[in-house]
């Protein structure tokens, strides 16, 4: 098995630690923090269903970004012995190629979407303004690379299983 190049091991654990301060921010609106939203966004984000939806996210987000390791480790190229039946084998790279690509694609295509769309969400005077806007902005600004490093790690892994077959 050859080890991948140390950049796209620095790229993947980057790309864990790009979803770190959204989560930190969306907990903190979960616990109750005033994040700045106002109005109506202010009062809809409020109570325990809103704690129970960031912590959900939250965790969800964070395991998702935690498969990228998958692209770098072993356990992105064989099941872990402790599976029981499928311990050991080798997994197909089309198994982690196709499923990591979507990913990217749809991370990015999100993540654009919400970020760069002229009359999206962020547009709405609601959403956190002045030092919270700027809190928030910086909180989720990392996100924006999620797509990318996952589009690249994918690129890499596919060229680095495909050469291994040869």
């Amino acid at each position: 098995m050859s080890a991948p190049p140390r950049w796209a091991v620095r790229a993947a654990w980057a790309t864990v630690l790009c979803t770190v301060p959204s989560c930190v921010w969306r907990l903190s609106l979960g616990l109750g923090a005033d994040v700045g939203f106002t109005g109506r966004l202010g009062a809809m984000y409020t109570g325990a269903a809103v704690t129970v939806y960031v912590l959900v996210l939250s965790v969800v987000s964070q395991a998702a970004a935690c498969l990228t390791l998958g692209l770098v480790r072993p356990w992105g190229e064989r099941v872990p012995r402790w599976i029981p039946r499928l311990g050991g084998r080798r997994i197909p790279p089309s198994a982690v190629v196709v499923p990591a690509s979507l990913g990217a694609l749809a991370v990015a295509a999100l993540c654009a979407a919400v970020a760069l769309v002229p009359g999206g969400p962020l547009d709405n005077p609601d959403f956190p303004h002045g030092g919270a806007g700027v809190v928030m902005d910086l909180c989720y600004a990392p996100l924006l690379a999620w797509g990318p490093l996952v589009a690249v790690l994918t690129v890499a892994y596919a060229r680095r299983r495909a050469g291994r077959a040869a």
